[in-house]
């Protein structure tokens, strides 16, 4: 039987200097580095300064801050010395990351740590960070549990760097002293990361998907900075919770408002859980020995078997590419700071499969790339101009008068140009099939794939490209045959969608959403039709009408939001919804005066709907610089007469066979 010793004093035996750790790594091994901010630099370090000493070394890692250039040790010595194998291809200094592709392995990341336990990649070394040891010898990975306890509980030696500055998070973070064969104690600033405040593109993506989410939601938020500005707008939000990736600074302020407090994700309720935390020294305090938040490895918060017991779980992650299918590339690309397969799969399916839960994927319109000058549409050097690289004006209602030139009269920048990241037909690696694509949302607007047709996807996507390129996405649509050849995408094509117009009433127990049409919404506006009462099909169409072409309703859905507008309030599951109710505004150009229409369901009338429609087009019509509106209705459509009188101007009445109701914005009443 051999000698038991105490920990605290093994603890003292296995204390080695930076320099006499690293020289245990030997010519030929595998060795793992701790991922993200939990990286530790002073191992790494020394491991640098004796690289030239060794040959054929490969460095396993998720993502590297890279204080400590690695990767220009591969590159010098033509990966001689060492070569790397990253997991996750990312890094906070985004132009490392395409010369760094080679060394890229693309693994979902719920699967990485029983790659290493199973010894399918064998680890020779695994150099971790960890927390000083409790009364009980166990120290804590801290802020990187992710991957890294796998590596250092499957790797064949172990050199911990104990640094006081590492919090001791709860959870399965925890490795004992005994665990470990060297401890370097080494104190040192953990790497944090400032995001940029979110831009007004990014600002905008997060005002579409805040409606998307409830209240008792669980979430998962990226890193991006889309991401980042949909938490800011998550204030209003009540009752949410997180099962994250990451744990990051906009999450702990909306803890520390309590908007986030566990209390109804249905499963780990009252903890904050997740893998790993990027983010800053304020962050990392909070992290420590507290009650709310555990961490674990990354094959419990990503399987998505846990991922799913979730209530309403929402997974949120940023995409380079989509294409008009609905598959989706997420490969790593610069504007995003950090990207790659990573655990976007996992999270997807987790939250398509939770009771409901939502998968949103987000990213801008369009992204610029390297190129020879090309002529035919430009982007304006105007920094005004939605199409320069300023974010000012992108959304503008003026675009289509002020920034539609023609063709010819267009090129590009020399050596860049940009581009649409929603494409015809992917030609980059496919990360998430065009079958688990749900929410798909750009700084124009958010739709919902899941259910449709090649065709209505192909429309939606177009809908919420940037305009420059709906045109042409059109025309390519039509020509790999995914869109009839007779369709059009009308006045839409150039339409930026007014968001603020949006709004969620309740009406006795039922959410009635209010917003405006879309290409998309063409269907479900014939239905309406089909289902209206005899009565008030003759009330809307002044005859008999039994029958309502896609003529009848493109009118409705392929609008402009300017010179026309249709407001349609809807009831049901998003992406599901069943129109009870359209408003339109149309805009004759003459007298800019706006004619207004109405139609609604049966069973939803004399509820105030038509009201609260009436008020959003003649609000936004006033915007938009149109004189006034008129309808022209039967005299024995009093409600019509009444709902137009409702606004909160002087209307003018006239009587002929029937009655012409007019009202000028310059004349309010009293």
């Amino acid at each position: 039987m051999g000698i038991l010793s105490y920990w605290a004093d093994d603890y003292v035996t296995k204390q080695r200097t930076v320099e006499d750790a690293v020289k245990k790594i030997r010519s030929g091994q595998r060795v793992f580095i701790g991922s993200y901010c939990g990286e530790p630099q002073a191992l790494v370090n020394g491991l640098a300064m004796i690289a030239d000493n060794l040959s054929d070394i490969e460095i396993i890692r998720l993502m590297s801050r890279e204080t400590t250039s690695l990767t220009q040790i591969a590159d010098r010595t033509k990966d001689m010395s060492m070569t790397i194998r990253s997991i996750y291809l990312g890094a906070a200094r985004p132009p490392e990351l395409a010369k760094n592709k080679r060394f890229y392995t693309p693994v979902n990341m719920a699967e990485v740590p029983s790659l290493f336990t199973s010894r399918r990649i064998h680890l020779d070394v695994a150099m971790i960070q960890v927390s000083p040891p409790d009364d009980f010898g166990w120290m804590s990975l801290g802020v990187s549990v992710d991957v890294s306890l796998a590596a250092a509980l499957a790797a064949d030696f172990v050199i911990a760097q104990v640094n006081e500055r590492m919090p001791m998070v709860l959870g399965r973070s925890f490795i004992h002293v005994n665990d470990v064969d060297i401890i370097v104690e080494k104190n040192e600033s953990l790497m944090t990361i400032e995001l940029e405040p979110p831009s007004q593109k990014a600002s905008r993506i997060g005002e579409h998907i805040v409606r998307l989410i409830e209240d008792g939601s669980t979430l998962q938020i990226g890193l991006d900075a889309a991401s980042q500005a949909t938490s800011h707008a998550l204030s209003s939000k009540n009752d949410l919770g997180i099962h994250s990736q990451f744990l990051t600074q906009d999450m702990m302020h909306l803890y520390s408002k309590g908007v986030i407090n566990n209390r109804k994700k249905g499963f780990n309720e009252g903890k904050m859980v997740a893998g790993c935390s990027v983010g800053t020294e304020a962050l990392y305090e909070f992290l420590h020995i507290n009650p709310a938040v555990e961490f674990h490895s990354f094959n419990y918060v990503n399987d998505i078997a846990i991922i799913s017991r979730h209530n309403k779980m929402v997974s949120m992650n940023v995409a380079r590419q989509v294409d008009l299918f609905g598959q989706v590339s997420c490969d790593a690309q610069a504007a995003t700071l950090y990207a790659g397969i990573s655990g976007v799969s996992d999270f997807v399916r987790g939250a398509n499969r939770s009771k409901g839960g939502k998968s949103i994927l987000m990213l801008y319109s369009t992204m610029e790339i390297e190129d020879v000058p090309v002529h035919g549409k430009s982007i304006c050097q105007d920094v005004d101009c939605p199409d320069s690289n300023s974010d000012t004006g992108e959304g503008s209602d003026d675009y289509l008068e002020t920034h539609h030139l023609p063709a010819s009269s267009r090129n590009r920048p020399a050596m860049k140009r940009r581009v649409s990241t929603i494409v015809p037909s992917l030609k980059d690696i496919v990360t998430i099939p065009r079958e688990d694509v749900r929410y798909v949302v750009t700084e124009f607007g958010a739709v919902n794939l899941f259910g449709k047709s090649t065709q209505e996807r192909a429309f939606a996507l177009i809908s919420i490209a940037h305009p420059e390129f709906r045109d042409e996405l059109m025309e390519q649509a039509k020509e790999l045959g995914m869109i009839g050849r007779e369709r059009t995408l009308g006045e839409s094509v150039y339409g930026i969608y007014p968001v603020k117009l949006e709004e969620t009433v309740n009406k006795d127990g039922e959410n009635i959403i209010f917003r405006p049409a879309r290409p998309v919404d063409e269907r479900r506006i014939q239905e309406h039709f089909y289902n209206l009462d005899k009565k008030d099909i003759i009330s809307r169409f002044f005859h008999e009408k039994t029958s309502f072409l896609r003529d009848d309703v493109e009118i409705m859905s392929q609008i402009d939001y300017k010179r026309n507008l249709t407001i349609i309030a809807l009831v049901g599951e998003i992406g599901f919804e069943t129109v009870i109710g359209v408003g339109s505004y149309y805009m004759e150009p003459a007298t800019n005066m706006a004619e207004v229409a109405f139609s609604m369901s049966r069973g939803y009338q004399s509820k105030g709907i038509g009201r609260i429609m009436m008020g959003k087009l003649a609000s936004a019509a006033k915007d938009r610089g149109v004189k006034g509106l008129f309808a022209v209705t039967s005299l024995e459509n009093k409600k019509m007469i009444k709902l137009f009188k409702s606004i909160p101007f002087k209307v003018e009445t006239e009587v002929d066979e029937d009655m012409f109701l007019s009202c000028r914005f310059d004349n309010p009443l009293p």
